[in-house]
């Protein structure tokens, strides 16, 4: 009796958790600007990252623009991709490759702040 109950514990606790973890409400960035991509998008939720880390009003943080290698403040580009202004490959018009953007964007960051995930297989979640 006393492994029955046990057993019935453990799957309640399994349920749960499943429900609190899930990532239903999670969004996976789109890799389809790499011509053959060696991970999948990295699993996101702008709105919740957003919110745990209190950048609700400085989208520009993530979302820059810049002009002449100057970074216009007050400026958004939440309307764009990162691949409309980070190309695959860098030269004189992309600085900054979209691969190293997306990674030193997040990585610096989280290494900043000293939360937030920085290694391969936290944010590159298979299905």
């Amino acid at each position: 009796m006393k492994q029955w109950v046990f057993f019935m514990v453990f799957i309640l606790i399994m349920g749960i958790s499943g429900l609190v973890f899930s990532r239903e409400d999670q969004e996976r960035l789109d890799p389809s600007a790499f011509e053959t991509p060696r991970r999948p998008g990295a699993v996101f939720s702008h709105d919740g990252h957003n919110e745990k880390a209190g950048l609700s009003d400085n989208c520009a943080l993530c979302h820059h623009v810049y002009e002449n290698k100057q970074l216009v403040e007050g400026e958004s580009s939440e309307d764009k991709t990162c691949s409309d202004c980070h190309g695959l490959k860098s030269g004189p018009e992309n600085g900054i490759p979209l691969v190293r953007a997306f990674h030193a964007r997040c990585r610096e960051c989280h290494f900043d702040s000293g939360k937030g995930p920085v290694l391969c297989g936290q944010c590159h979640m298979k299905e």
